[in-house]
This record gives C-alpha cells, sequence and structure tokens, in this order.
C-alpha cells in the first residue's frame, strides 16, 4: 500500500462532500421561481416544513454556506506550502498530446469497450497519467474556481441587505450563484460515478477512507506519480 492523501486531506474531502449535497438541498428548497421548483414546489414546501419556515431555512443555508467558506479558507492558508500550492500545480499540469489520447481512449473504453480499438489496431493502453489522471483534473480544476465564486457570490447575497445594495449586483449574484452550483453539480455526478460505481476506480475511493491505494494500482493508474515516488520516497 502507499500512502495517497494525508488525514486532514481526508476529512476536507469529506466535510466538503457533507456541505455540498446539505447547501445543495437547502439551496433548491428556498427556490420560488415556479419554472424552476423541484417536484413541482413540493421539495420546496418539504424543506420549509423541516426548518419551520423560510427564514429559518434561509438562515441555515447561510449559516452552513460560510461555515463552509471560512472552513476552506483556513485550510488553505494554513496549508498553502504544504497541501494547496501543491495541489494547484499538480492539477494545472497539462500534456495536450497525451491527455487528449487519454481521454478519447477512457472514454471509448467506457462506452464501446477496447475492441473497437484493437480492430483498428489501435493500442488501448492509456497514457501514463500523474497523481490525479486528466479526467480528475477537468473536475478539479472548475471546482476550485467555482468554488471560490460560488463562496463570493453567497457573501455578496449574505450581505445584500447592508453591504451590496444595489439591485443589478445582487441579481447578477442570484445568477451566477444559481448557475456555477448546476455546472460544478454536473461534474460532481461524473466525478461521484468515476470514483464510487466505476470499478477500475474503487481503489481511488477506498483511498478517501484509508489514505492509501494498493501498489498495482498506482503503477497502472498514476504510473507518473508511482515513478516519482520510487525514484525519490520523500
Amino acid at each position: 500500500m502507499l500512502k495517497r492523501h494525508t488525514t486532514g486531506a481526508m476529512i476536507m474531502h469529506w466535510f466538503n462532500a457533507i456541505c455540498w449535497f446539505f447547501l445543495l438541498g437547502t439551496g433548491l428548497g428556498l427556490l420560488q421561481n415556479n419554472a424552476l421548483q423541484i417536484f413541482g414546489g413540493t421539495w420546496g414546501r418539504w424543506m420549509r416544513s423541516l426548518f419551520g419556515s423560510g427564514e429559518t431555512l434561509l438562515m441555515v443555508h447561510e449559516g452552513v454556506g460560510l461555515l463552509w467558506a471560512f472552513c476552506f479558507l483556513v485550510y488553505g492558508l494554513v496549508a498553502f506550502r504544504r497541501v494547496t500550492l501543491p495541489f494547484i500545480k499538480e492539477i494545472m499540469k497539462v500534456s495536450p498530446k497525451r491527455d487528449a489520447e487519454w481521454l478519447l481512449k477512457k472514454g471509448v473504453i467506457m462506452t464501446i469497450g477496447d475492441t473497437v480499438l484493437k480492430k483498428r489496431d489501435i493500442d488501448p493502453t492509456l497514457p501514463e497519467q500523474g497523481f490525479y489522471n486528466v479526467g480528475q483534473k477537468l473536475f478539479a480544476i472548475p471546482s476550485l474556481f467555482g468554488g471560490i465564486l460560488i463562496a463570493a457570490t453567497g457573501i455578496v447575497l449574505f450581505l445584500s441587505d447592508t453591504l451590496f445594495r444595489d439591485p443589478a449586483i445582487v441579481q447578477w449574484a442570484i445568477l451566477l450563484h444559481f448557475v456555477i452550483v448546476g455546472l460544478v453539480f454536473a461534474g460532481l455526478l461524473i466525478h461521484i460515478y468515476m470514483a464510487a460505481i466505476a470499478a477500475g476506480e474503487r481503489p481511488a475511493f477506498r483511498s478517501m477512507f484509508t489514505g492509501s491505494v494498493p501498489e498495482n494500482y498506482a503503477k497502472h493508474h498514476h504510473r507518473l506519480w508511482y515513478d516519482q515516488l520510487t525514484s525519490d520516497p520523500k
């Protein structure tokens, strides 16, 4: 077994997941636009009933949202050199040819299998990847910047009665908040499928509980990271 995640990283991962689903559920419950109601408005009525009123629901949503943003801000600053900066550098590493080939082959293999590739004399072996594969990077990058924008627009809405009173600013904040949450959530669904359901990636899912992955998994799925580990154990 090879160490892949620190205890702090695993705690923040699951803290993020819990907050995300809670904020998504309460946020959808706050929608009052009939065109956007979930299940014909049943969800919104149920959420308001659960929390006693729309005002309480909003207060709880804002409280958890501020807690989520504050914890990530503190964690990101405290662990900036040890965790945050290396994470940003890693997800920003791009090799256009290798990454494009990985995406194409992975997509074909997951949808119709590698037989098509073999029939066309194309090697189905995926190009070597680092600590994160390109699919994980395509989720991590928009999630990082999307999370920052979600937090920023949420703070604007939280302060709309005091600091940000301009209706235009508030309306734009509502629109951006809603759209970005929808886009990141769409990526989150793919992330959950790839991590928890796709058979080949299950060791990565288990590693978010144990912190470690099997050596064979690292060699097969993250060979560049594995080679780096074996050449420099530090």
